[in-house]
């Protein structure tokens, strides 16, 4: 059985690090290069760095940045933000990104996936999703441009036309815990796991270890998550942090009330 895979995902705002809550109110947490850093000395599984106004601002993604980026990263790394063309997909390729995450285009340019599957294989390209209830009737859909614009569309239709378009992976990233540390959306992981045979990541809300076990048991294949590895307890003082070794079990496997992040976290210098 395959490891776990357990990865921060990093929010870049311009050419530093924010975090939301929710997807708003973004907050200043440090410098992405400092960051690296210290999740280098943490032996991270991989790494997702998410541009978050990139869309928003119809801007491409900011190749300065992410070549310094992937120069200082010793792990696997992902990106997302801004793409809209294939050339900008095969330069992120070539500066060193072995995952390139599809989140706003894949709504409006949706051929752009089978384009880039065909010519850089699935297992390089990711749909990002992100869902969110209808304040009014309640009902969960996909939203783009950071949550702003709604794609009419379910998040298990969405991720099964993201599958036959040919990625190879899912991210499935709820809005609405988003950066609140209360656990993900556990009905929304399952379903979506359910309907589709491609890795399904779990992204939005986790403030525990036993987070990542629940999601890990609804069905994620990997657990994602922000203000658990940069935020330490309820003040939300910058810490980068990752957790040792997670002994997930099986798929039947009960959470592990005694698994905790490694104490010798390193401060700030973020």
């Amino acid at each position: 059985m395959l490891r776990t895979r357990v990865i921060p995902c990093l929010l870049l705002k311009g050419n530093g690090l924010v975090k939301t809550i929710k997807f708003k109110n973004p907050t200043y947490i440090g410098d992405p290069i400092n960051a690296i850093k210290i999740f280098n000395d943490k032996e991270v599984d991989e790494l997702v760095f998410l541009d978050i106004t990139a869309s928003k601002e119809k801007k491409g993604p900011n190749f300065k940045l992410i070549s310094e980026i992937t120069t200082e990263c010793f792990m696997p790394l992902g990106y997302g933000g801004g793409i809209t063309t294939i050339e900008q997909i095969e330069k992120l390729f070539n500066l060193g990104v072995e995952k390139v995450i599809l989140n706003t285009i894949t709504h409006v340019q949706p051929e752009l996936i089978k384009k880039a599957t065909d010519i850089f294989g699935s297992q390089s390209i990711v749909a990002s999703i992100d869902v969110k209830k209808h304040w009014l009737t309640k009902k969960q859909a996909v939203y783009t441009l950071s949550g702003e614009q709604s794609t009419g569309y379910s998040p298990i239709d969405y991720a099964k036309k993201m599958e036959d378009a040919g990625v190879g992976e899912i991210i499935i990233n709820s809005i609405d815990q988003d950066g609140t540390m209360t656990g993900y959306d556990l009905a929304l992981i399952e379903a979506v796991s359910k309907t589709v045979k491609v890795p399904v990541v779990a992204l939005g809300g986790a403030g525990s270890i036993d987070d990542l076990l629940l999601a890990k048991k609804a069905g994620a294949s990997a657990v994602a998550a922000g203000s658990l590895f940069v935020f330490q307890k309820a003040h939300r003082a910058v810490l980068i942090t990752y957790p040792g070794e997670i002994d997930f079990g099986f798929d039947s496997a009960q959470p592990n009330d005694s698994a905790q992040p490694h104490d010798s976290a390193q401060p700030d210098g973020v």
